[in-house]
């Protein structure tokens, strides 16, 4: 009966838009779905560097090179930044992080495919942190203060990744036949699992309805997906882009763009972990960790000697 009290009174803060702080009264599900959703992300934002890291030594110019290093630099931020507030809910990183490195926990299937060319890294600013940009900018409002504070300065990072990746398309679009082909094949690979990013249809969601109920979504990933795609099409076109669906089209009666059927088994299966890139990616995930260890030794060592 108290409990019931309890999760009456939360649902009534949720409901009132108060703001749910890592001192304040939560039920155990709501603590383990933002353990859950919130370890995700930061794995993503950790795992998201190897993609474009692949790409710093052979930039094709300084500047482009600088851009780069400075981009995966803000991605590390971003995950430490994130695990930083999952500790509020009380899990140790070092769990997290083993949970990754053993494939118990997922993180963004997107990062499972591979980056064959620059122009990958134009199609993965715009696509793959275009798409983050919809879900975050949702997620600096939800319930849960020090994740909605997080993605503050989370999203104005990620609008620069978005515009350095447009603009790298752009000018690839204005060059050679052979640079926009490889622009336009990039697109072409990267368009479909940028879509799959938002998670599954509304009505195969398990958690959604949940999350949204507790104000932790404010949007369903049908409602997040539409929006990426309608803001998608128009910057596609001012580029000379065309996105790989011939079922694209704009529908006068909902004012939206209808869009034809995802794949969603390709999705599943690289959930599974067989995606193009999955081994390779937590691999390097574990050698990082391992190659690392003595650092952490020393100023474990350091600090114990000087406390």
């Amino acid at each position: 009966m108290e409990n019931e009290v309890l999760e009456k009174a939360f649902q009534d803060k949720i409901d009132s838009g108060i703001v749910i702080e890592p001192k304040d009264w939560m039920p155990d599900r709501y603590r383990k779905q933002l353990i859950r959703m919130m370890s995700q992300h930061a794995h993503s934002e950790v795992v998201g560097m190897l993609p474009e890291g692949n790409w710093i030594t052979r930039a094709p110019s300084l500047m482009r090179k600088l851009i780069l290093l400075a981009k995966v630099q803000d991605e590390a931020g971003h995950g430490l930044y994130i695990y930083s507030g999952t500790e509020t809910l009380g899990v140790m990183r070092k769990d997290l992080v083993a949970d990754l490195h053993s494939g118990k926990a997922k993180y963004s299937s997107i990062f499972n495919y591979p980056t064959l060319t620059w122009a990958d890294m134009g199609s993965i600013g715009w696509l793959v942190d275009g798409a983050a940009i919809v879900n975050q900018t949702m997620l600096a409002k939800c319930s849960y203060g020090p994740y909605s504070r997080a993605m503050i300065r989370i999203c104005k990072e990620e609008n620069f990744h978005n515009k350095q990746g447009y603009e790298i398309l752009a000018t690839l679009m204005k060059g050679t036949p052979e640079q926009r082909a490889m622009a336009q094949e990039s697109i072409n690979r990267f368009w479909w699992p940028a879509l799959m990013m938002f998670g599954p249809s509304d009505k195969d969601s398990p958690n959604s309805g949940e999350l949204i109920r507790w104000k932790v979504k404010k949007q369903s990933n049908d409602e997040l997906r539409q929006r990426f795609i309608d803001r998608s099409v128009e910057q596609a076109t001012a580029i000379g882009l065309t996105l790989p669906d011939p079922d694209l089209k704009y529908n006068e009666v909902t004012g939206h763009y209808d869009f034809g059927p995802i794949n969603w088994e390709e999705f599943y299966n690289v959930i599974k972990g067989n995606g193009p890139c999955n081994k390779q990616r937590l691999k390097a995930r574990r050698d990082a960790d391992s190659n690392g260890k003595w650092v952490r030794d020393a100023a474990e060592a350091y600090a114990s000697k000087h406390n």
